[in-house]
């Protein structure tokens, strides 16, 4: 490419020189032959001043003016023979037409002609002819023409030098930004593309550099996901190994008891993965607008029996005209049963699901009366914390994070407050604790 550019450039400079350069050469050839016409008139005029007419009439001998090297001066009488000076002994066509009275120039590969005719008392006694070689013109011209040359031949010079170094200043950042699509295709995202000051590569470079970010954050949850998902599957697993191996190892267990707990979590195992599986295909499509209400209603239609029947209720609200949100519906509905199951298995008294917009989006807090968490907070978002469907409270957050969101701890004790937060038209919340 930077040859291309480089020949180019030279080529476009060339063409252009041409272009106007024959043209101008054409031009500088036609003045100097009408400035020399000219001079050899001036001549012939200031001959014609010199010379007594009656002396052209009388036959008296006549001298002209010798002139420089290369100018010829010579008289013709009306006779049309030359009388004095310089040139062809009979007059020709130029003399002829001076003779008639009119001046006459021409111009041919021998040289430049011009004469004028000499009058007493208005009429023509003779006349004037002055002639020069044409090296005379042509060397002026061939001078220059060749100044002309060296002129274009430094332009084109200095359009070559212009042209490596913006071929350069093009090319190199060109093939840097192609390194570093390169390394991006090759998984190192923490890539980034120097900036070049040329405009529109910078533009190319920014954008390169916010898809190496996104694909590094996109990399990085689904690698996360994966291995939540991976940990929530084995945890059932050695459940059901656990009870099956200490019911082999002990003679006296009852049998049916271990067959029936393992049956209950190869349950619980074969509905994560289901959940997982539609998760991993809803992530592959494009996530829609979403209406948090009919979700809510959902969870209310889901978790209303199964509370109900340990003497707890649940309440849902929400306020008027909440903004849709972008949000996939699967991980939003699983999310909230997460956060739902926690306050059945951990928390005490009604279960309150709220949805309210904020200066920043819309966040969804799930609450109980329980007394709290206790200890590190923080813990709670290790592997291994139980989920509605097997799905665990670090399984959620990766969701919510997957989907543009955050999944906080709101308050801790007493009445423990979840929050899911969702930003507005593709805004990411903040990363404050709290909303």
């Amino acid at each position: 490419m930077k040859r291309r550019i480089l020949v180019s450039i030279v080529a476009v400079s060339a063409i252009a020189l041409v272009i106007l350069g024959v043209p101008l050469g054409i031009a500088v050839q036609r003045l100097y032959r009408n400035e020399e016409i000219v001079r050899l008139e001036r001549e012939a005029a200031q001959a014609t001043r010199s010379i007594d007419p009656a002396l052209a009439t009388a036959g008296d001998p006549i001298e002209l003016s010798s002139g420089s090297r290369e100018l010829a001066l010579a008289f013709y009488g009306v006779d049309g023979v030359r009388a004095a000076g310089r040139g062809p002994t009979r007059a020709d066509q130029v003399v002829r037409a001076a003779l008639r009275g009119k001046a006459s120039d021409t111009h041919s590969a021998n040289g430049l002609t011009v004469s004028v005719p000499v009058s007493r008392s208005e009429e023509v006694v003779g006349a004037v002819r002055a002639a020069a070689p044409t090296w005379v013109v042509t060397d002026r011209v061939h001078r220059a023409w060749l100044l002309m040359a060296l002129i274009g031949l430094g332009a084109v010079s200095a359009a070559a030098l212009i042209g490596g170094w913006l071929s350069r200043r093009l090319t190199v950042p060109l093939e840097g930004l192609a390194r570093d699509a390169r390394r991006l295709g090759n998984g190192d995202f923490a890539t980034r593309a120097r900036r070049s000051g040329v405009r529109e590569l910078d533009d190319v470079a920014t954008a390169l550099d916010g898809t190496a970010s996104r694909l590094g954050t996109l990399v990085e949850r689904e690698r996360r996901f994966s291995s939540d998902a991976s940990h929530q599957l084995r945890t059932p697993i050695a459940a059901v190994r656990l009870q099956l191996e200490s019911a082999l190892l002990d003679h006296h267990a009852d049998s049916a008891a271990a067959i029936g707990a393992a049956l209950r979590e190869l349950d619980r195992l074969e509905q994560t993965v289901e959940d997982l599986l539609a998760l991993a295909r809803e992530r592959h499509h494009d996530v829609a607008p979403l209406a948090l209400r009919a979700v809510l209603d959902d969870v209310e239609s889901d978790w209303r029996g199964r509370l109900a029947a340990t003497g707890r209720p649940i309440v849902v609200r929400a306020d008027q005209g909440l903004p849709l949100v972008h949000a996939s519906r699967a991980a939003t509905r699983q999310i909230l049963d997460v956060l739902v199951d926690n306050a059945s298995r951990h928390g005490a008294g009604e279960v309150l699901v709220s949805a309210r917009r904020t200066e920043r989006g819309v966040v969804v807090e799930v609450a109980d009366e329980g007394p709290g968490i206790d200890g590190d907070a923080d813990a709670i978002w290790a592997r291994g914390n139980g989920g509605g469907h097997g799905i665990g409270l670090s399984l959620a957050r990766s969701l919510a994070e997957t989907d543009g969101g955050r999944l906080v701890l709101e308050r801790a004790r007493p009445h423990p407050v979840f929050a899911l937060v969702f930003g507005l038209d593709g805004n990411r919340p903040g990363d404050e604790s709290a909303p």
